[in-house]
């Protein structure tokens, strides 16, 4: 899929907003989920309920979670990860622009994978990830740290 990142054999950051005949695609190249991580209040081409109805009616299963672009906090992240644990995988995640659902992912891949936080930060990068600003880059290495290696 074009302008996304396999973060791992489960896990695919789009780093664009699904539109509306976006999730026939998405299923044919083998995704069986689609995660959502735009607020309700943000600009979208698909609403969180139509997404839903989409991505059910192309066969997926749907998860979406406000995520704003500010801090974050440990809560946030846990209840993402409980939820992308449970999901049939491959997954594919999105924000608007990667940013928000690369975070998580990666923090998520990281702590399954026993990463430390500086670790994740080298693998983010590698992946093409920025975890700006830098309250953000401090609160993946923490987490990670914290859960996973």
């Amino acid at each position: 899929m074009d302008n996304a990142v396999q973060v791992s054999d489960a896990f695919t950051v789009a780093r664009f907003e699904p539109g509306r005949r976006a999730f026939a695609e998405i299923a044919e190249k083998g995704f069986r989920s689609v995660v959502s991580l735009q607020t309700r209040g943000e600009d979208q081409k698909v609403g969180p309920d139509e997404e839903r109805a989409l991505a059910e009616g192309a066969g997926l299963a749907f998860y979406q979670q406000d995520v704003t672009g500010g801090a974050m906090a440990d809560a946030e992240v846990d209840r993402f990860r409980e939820a992308v644990a449970a999901l049939p995988k491959p997954v594919l995640l999105h924000c608007a622009s990667g940013a928000r659902s690369g975070a998580l992912t990666i923090m998520h891949v990281a702590a399954e994978e026993g990463l430390t936080g500086d670790e994740t930060l080298r693998k983010a990068e590698a992946l093409g990830f920025r975890c700006e600003p830098p309250e953000l880059e401090r609160f993946v290495r923490s987490y990670v740290d914290r859960h996973g290696g």
